[in-house]
């Protein structure tokens, strides 16, 4: 099993969709996707300007049993 705490150890508690792309390795377009559906849960500001909770990103990598894999 991951251990995602430590996965995601060294970045805020707010992350940014720049933060999750590198984390996931995804391209922009996958990663705003998953938030303009809420496959990734967000706190959206503005128009364009989501913000991630740390949790938020877990729990998609929770429930979607390791998306890393299919890359």
């Amino acid at each position: 099993m991951v251990n995602y705490d430590q996965m995601l150890t060294g970045y805020d508690d707010i992350l940014l969709p720049e933060d999750i792309m590198r984390i996931l390795k995804y391209g922009r377009n996958k990663i705003y996707h998953y938030l303009a559906t809420g496959q990734i849960r967000s706190i959206q500001m503005g128009k364009r300007g989501y913000r991630i909770p740390k949790i938020y990103l877990i729990e998609f990598l929770q429930q979607n049993d390791s998306p890393m894999k299919d890359r």
